[in-house]
């Protein structure tokens, strides 16, 4: 490697020893895996300690091909798409169990983000084009629905909690959605198939993976419009996530078994980390030390030093399809 791209290597490691996640006292970190092929019409979720890269047993069941997930602020409940029944599954972390009953949807729910203060749930509805929007506190649907652009299958909320930036993948767009007005103020035309995205902790920037021809698209969320030329990252680009600084962008590719690591200084990819077989949704501990990869066909998660930029083995079982994760600090 030239000194120029182990330069940017270690301007994004810098911040993070090699050493496991550090949970606060009276707290654990767990990262929740939904496994959406582990039963006919109920499948799971897993929940790994992220101090011992372990599965806690027993897995919670919850719906019908869970696909999003998303814990709220005060790592309390997680909330649950299930995509194959149109429904929201809410999962006590402390008990370790879902609460019923659980809340209808709109058709083929997928992307799931929770508001900085907690009051609200907002579910992408892949087939019907909406984002429905749930009351927390009631566990019920607050309607109408927010129309948005085609196929919604992702959804992220600025930093302030005021804007949703959601990714339609067929229709080649970004939705950006007032969450004061719950509606949707534009579109932004990025790559081809969009499929996830993440903002930048100052809010400044919005990452897009475009699933089918290997990039990500940097948005400037102040003028809402694409920043030129787009990163090259491997082959279908799918999951993305974002370092509690804002150094560091990782990309799970798909086709290739990898994870990009992109600079957001210079907007470049820096290397591909080797990980499991079709590497599809990707989250990193709050303290950055660690980033958690679900690998869709060899049911496992990866664990991926931060500091080294290199897996950390052996990975972790999980259930079947594993595809969502989340990580959050959890009351113990």
């Amino acid at each position: 490697m030239n000194s120029y791209f182990s330069k940017q290597k270690k301007c994004c490691r810098r911040f993070y020893p090699a050493f496991p996640p550090v949970s606060p006292p009276g707290v654990r970190v767990l990262a929740y895996v939904t496994n959406s092929g582990d039963g006919p019409t109920t499948d799971t979720i897993s929940v790994i300690d992220t101090t011992t890269n372990t599965e806690i047993p027993p897995r919670i069941p919850v719906g019908d091909n869970p696909l999003g997930i998303a814990i709220t602020p005060d790592g309390l409940r997680a909330y649950v798409t299930n995509s194959d029944e149109n429904t929201v599954s809410v999962i006590s972390t402390v008990h370790k169990i879902e609460i019923s009953p659980r809340i209808p949807v709109g058709d083929g729910p997928r992307g799931i983000a929770i508001s900085p203060d907690g009051s609200r749930a907002y579910v992408t509805n892949r087939f019907n084009n909406t984002v429905s929007i749930i009351n927390t506190f009631t566990n019920t649907e607050i309607f109408p629905r927010i129309s948005v652009g085609n196929g919604p299958v992702s959804i992220t909320l600025t930093p302030d909690g005021l804007h949703a930036y959601i990714a339609n993948a067929p229709g080649g767009t970004i939705s950006v959605v007032s969450t004061t007005s719950n509606t949707e103020l534009l579109q932004i035309p990025v790559g081809n198939l969009p499929i996830a995205t993440v903002i930048t902790p100052n809010g400044l920037r919005a990452y897009v993976t475009n699933g089918t021809d290997g990039t990500v698209s940097v948005i400037n969320t102040a003028s809402n419009t694409e920043i030129f030329p787009r990163i090259s990252v491997g082959n279908q680009p799918r999951g993305i996530a974002i370092s509690p600084d804002g150094s560091c962008v990782y990309v799970t590719n798909e086709l290739d078994n990898t994870v990009s690591v992109i600079n957001t200084f210079t907007n470049t990819e820096i290397l591909q980390i080797p990980v499991g077989n079709q590497p599809i949704r990707v989250a990193v501990t709050p303290d950055g030390s660690r980033a958690y990869v679900t690998n869709i066909n060899d049911n496992t998660v990866s664990v991926i030093d931060t500091f080294t930029n290199t897996e950390i083995l052996p990975r972790i079982p999980v259930g079947d399809f594993p595809f969502a994760i989340a990580i959050a600090p959890i009351p113990m």
